[in-house]
């Protein structure tokens, strides 16, 4: 009797700390969820409304990027609600808190999701900000849908170059096995690749993603996460960006040096490729309305690492 005891009491004092282990890191406002029809299925595609207590009338709407979900916007979201924006943010269907099917995934099957989501809340006209895949995302639903499209801005947007050109092809079912293998020290090691120093305040970050780790159905997620890889590396955008007709702004970290699959490459194929600020300046000679802007220091997430220099270069051009 006195060892059941004994249990009983290790377990009340040690479910608090493991319950706190399995809660999840709360959203920064209330998400809600949008049904998207794909192939004949219904999906939930979850999202947050954020609207200013003093509106000015516009509306943005954010991209999260692949290793993300909107919860990364979150200071972004708090500095334009204060300046009477209207910010409209989705965990894309596959990621964060919405459903994440076996499909096809492409960057216009995203896009009209998006596109429906604004016409359920009757929004006809947006400033886009992408971030990573999403600048890819971004840019994307910019040209299906140009008149929705106010102004675009693009933060250290992946596809600025072809990596079907010098990154090996790898199958989906090996990307799958290495999606697989995926650990709480696998994604820290990546996400740290995004900053010149890593802070203690950026563990955040890698704790959200890892939240994936203890779902029921990883092996879902982790299919996803190679369906999605996929998606980048088989569709580029950089060919299009001379159909964007609205005012285009690239906000682009000095240090960054983001390569999809860089892993499989040499140490000097590396150094040929993933310079955002020369890619992004080639890629504004192709827009007739554009403009670059290098945050010296700064690596793949400005609005993480250096939120208000990222926050006021955004006001400034919308």
């Amino acid at each position: 009797m006195k060892m059941k005891a004994f249990y009983l009491i290790a377990f009340l004092c040690l479910f608090p700390f493991f319950n706190k282990l399995r809660a999840q890191i709360p959203y920064p406002y209330p998400v809600k969820n949008f049904t998207v029809n794909i192939d004949g299925q219904g999906y939930q595609m979850s999202y947050m409304d954020v609207q200013p207590l003093k509106p000015n009338g516009k509306n943005v709407l954010l991209f999260h990027g692949k290793n993300f979900t909107g919860f990364y916007w979150k200071d972004v979201i708090k500095f334009l609600v204060s300046q009477g924006y209207r910010v409209i943010v989705a965990d894309q269907l596959g990621w964060g808190k919405s459903s994440k099917p076996s499909i096809k995934y492409t960057f216009e099957m995203l896009a009209q999701n998006n596109k429906l989501l604004l016409d359920s809340l009757k929004i006809e006209k947006v400033t886009v900000i992408g971030h990573s895949m999403g600048g890819m995302l971004a840019t994307r639903f910019a040209i299906l849908y140009p008149t929705v499209t106010a102004k675009l801005i693009l933060e250290d947007p992946l596809g600025l170059e072809d990596y079907r050109k010098f990154v090996p092809f790898k199958s989906i079912d090996e990307q799958y096995k290495k999606e697989l293998n995926a650990t709480y020290a696998s994604y820290k090691k990546y996400q740290e690749s995004y900053y010149p120093v890593w802070k203690p305040g950026y563990e955040v970050y890698v704790k959200q993603q890892a939240e994936l780790l203890k779902t029921k159905d990883f092996t879902g997620v982790a299919l996803v996460n190679a369906l999605t890889y996929q998606m980048i590396y088989e569709q580029p955008v950089l060919y299009d960006f001379k159909k964007l007709e609205m005012p285009v702004l690239f906000i682009v970290g000095q240090l960054d040096r983001t390569i999809l699959g860089k892993e499989k490459l040499d140490k000097a194929k590396q150094h040929l490729h993933g310079n955002f600020p020369s890619l992004a300046k080639k890629a504004s000679m192709q827009i007739k309305d554009s403009k670059v802007i290098v945050l010296p220091g700064v690596g793949h997430i400005p609005h993480i690492q250096e939120t208000k220099t990222f926050n006021n270069k955004v006001l400034a051009f919308m």
